[in-house]
């Protein structure tokens, strides 16, 4: 049972936030200080595959079952991997003075730090600054009690 309560904490870690003590910090240092860039894209993969689940975006990914799993496999070798060898006593220690919600705390922080590696990518930047060219500044300015801007005078 107690297996069962930690894997749906690791599961929900990305998109929750949590109580973060002292040893619950080291343990988080620890994770992102032990994780490759490979290991933060593979982070980055499961996320999306987990996310392309849902009914209302699953038709917008190409991601398939056996893709999952494999993505699921890796991932779970990539958690055993930093909880039991390269961060088992930082684990140990949050775990024994703090409880089960260090598992949200710290795989929250490593999920945010390999997001930031997504975001930072200049295709993903560019693609979210894309709905800019639909925006009505003038409308947007009314809708803030704004004062319109005049557009400066061309230099003669």
């Amino acid at each position: 049972m107690r297996l069962k309560v930690v894997l749906f904490l690791i599961l929900t870690a990305m998109a929750t936030t949590a109580y973060a003590g002292p040893f619950t910090d080291e343990m988080s240092k620890c994770l992102v200080r032990s994780t490759s860039e490979a290991d933060k894209t593979l982070l980055i993969k499961w996320i999306f595959a987990a996310m392309a689940t849902h009914p209302d975006v699953k038709a917008l990914s190409g991601v398939t079952p056996e893709m999952g799993e494999q993505l699921n496999k890796e991932t779970g070798k990539l958690v055993m991997r930093l909880l039991t060898v390269s961060c088992k006593t930082e684990t140990r220690q949050a775990v024994d003075f703090e409880g089960d919600d260090t598992f949200k705390a710290s795989f929250g922080v490593l999920g945010q730090v390999a997001m930031q590696g997504l975001m930072a990518n200049g295709e993903v930047s560019k693609y979210f600054s894309g709905f800019e060219k639909h925006l009505n500044a003038k409308e947007l300015q009314r809708a803030l009690g704004k004062k319109q801007t005049e557009p400066a005078a061309p230099v003669k």
